[in-house]
């Protein structure tokens, strides 16, 4: 026997869904209006539960089958539970029935975006916007397929007219400052967000964006001042403390950089990255216990942290601890084998402890990840002058000279080698090229080889460029 039950669009949804749960439980057959059914979909949606929304959905169908809104509902529970076929097929139903529900060609839209077929995604979301009430979410697709395109100037065109339509659209706000990130173009972001918050001065995200568009471009005092704001309207904001503290530090002024950091830990749970980067303010300020604590809560907390484990070696090698030091570089280096910092102080601890074969070896690996680091080629060098391997260092020298042509030290250093070989002439013509290059730096050479302050031809060659 079917019992009628129906609701007009206000009807309280529990008790639709008791009345749905006793007809289950009775094997019966009620009679629920569209909009009972809506709410009780939308009751299993909302419990995260898709299976028995479907299960809603097979009644409603049976009950209103000219009701094209089932089939939209059943459509997006089948996104839900990946049966992309199945989504497609209903929404193809959906539409002989009601062709212009702009949710047939939203849903549409995502399913072919998440299957990366873009020039029919954006077919279906500029058909929807033809239909919707509102725009702003389908602007925002919009603008992801474009991005996904790698068409970034459209992206934002698109993102400008979403939050013409929606100022709140914090979603549009952050992507729009992705993209200006991608293409490199800081100055235009500024520019817009600061338009933006003339018209919207209570937005936190704008003065959030605003803050990251101005640290992209070394502005740390004017980065600070938008974070602040961020912070004033919404003092929970822990992106907003973290940022703020990164600039300050950035400023050098790490003890406040500390404070700031810690007041994440107010509105959100203490993570690796903050530990760590208090962890490096305490090593700034030479507070090496403290440092290698917050180090240490990092790593407890995210054993794949490389900068962790290193800032640990880091404040050990402060201490001259530098047996401990290595152990720690090298868990860092396992983490992320290609880093040039991380085998320099590997080199370096080697050196301090007398392992001059393995410093070397590092020192390679060094200037082959980071050519253009001149440290680490002078280092290198240094290692093989102080085991005579004189013809090697001219080699390594003559190596980075070649990747650094600009660099005048390194021109002083071979100066230094050449005479150091006895070839006189070699080494003035050398010493013409430093003082070409950079004539204030002549002093490196006196602190390397202090013999040849003095050398009379070395002294007139340097006086001839310096007065």
């Amino acid at each position: 026997m079917e019992e009628e039950f129906e609701f007009d669009s206000t009807e309280d949804q529990q008790f639709s869904v008791e009345r749905y749960e006793e007809m289950i439980r009775n094997h019966d057959q009620y009679f629920f209006d569209a909009q009972a059914f809506e709410n009780i979909i939308d009751y299993y949606i909302e419990k995260n539960d898709p299976v028995k929304a479907l299960q809603v959905v097979e009644y409603a169908r049976a009950q209103h089958p000219f009701a094209s809104v089932f089939l939209i509902k059943q459509a997006q529970l089948y996104v839900v539970t990946n049966r992309i076929g199945d989504a497609f097929s209903a929404l193809e139903r959906a539409e002989t029935l009601e062709a212009s529900d702009a949710d047939i060609y939203i849903i549409r839209g995502n399913l072919y975006e998440s299957i990366e077929r873009y020039p029919e995604a954006l077919e279906n979301y500029n058909r929807a916007l033809g239909m919707a009430e509102e725009t702003d979410d389908i602007l925002l697709h919009i603008a992801y397929v474009n991005q996904n395109m790698g068409d970034y100037e459209t992206a934002i065109h698109y993102l400008k007219l979403c939050l013409e339509q929606n100022m709140e659209n914090q979603d549009a706000l952050y992507e729009l400052a992705f993209c200006y990130d991608v293409m490199d173009n800081q100055q235009e972001s500024i520019q817009f967000y600061q338009q933006y918050i003339d018209n919207e001065p209570y937005s936190y995200a704008a003065w959030y964006n605003l803050g990251n568009a101005f640290t992209k471009m070394s502005l740390f005092e004017k980065a600070i001042d938008a974070y602040d704001y961020a912070i004033l309207i919404k003092d929970s904001f822990a992106s907003a403390y973290f940022n703020k503290g990164n600039a300050l530090v950035n400023l050098e002024k790490f003890a406040e950089a500390i404070e700031v950091y810690r007041q994440t830990f107010e509105y959100e749970q203490p993570n690796a990255d903050t530990y760590c980067a208090i962890g490096e303010c305490y090593e700034k300020l030479e507070q090496m216990d403290d440092a290698r604590a917050f180090y240490k809560k990092s790593v407890k907390m995210d054993p794949k942290l490389a900068d962790a484990w290193f800032g640990v070696g880091v404040t050990l090698d402060f201490e001259e601890r530098y047996f401990e030091a290595l152990h720690f570089y090298k868990k860092a280096l396992d983490l992320d084998i290609a880093n040039a910092d991380y085998w320099f102080a590997i080199a370096d601890a080697e050196y301090k402890l007398g392992h001059l074969p393995e410093a070397e070896l590092a020192y390679e690996k060094v200037v082959e990840l980071n050519p253009l680091d001149t440290d680490a080629w002078l280092d290198y060098s240094s290692i093989l002058y102080e085991q005579k391997k004189l013809v090697e260092a001219i080699e390594i020298m003559a190596v980075a000279i070649k990747n650094n042509p600009d660099a005048a030290e390194l021109y002083y250093r071979m100066v230094a080698y050449l005479f150091a070989k006895g070839e006189y002439n070699e080494s003035l013509a050398c010493l013409e090229q430093a003082l070409g290059t950079d004539p204030e730096k002549h002093f490196i050479l006196f602190d390397y080889l202090p013999q040849l302050q003095e050398n009379k031809v070395i002294i007139d060659i340097i006086n001839r460029y310096t007065k």
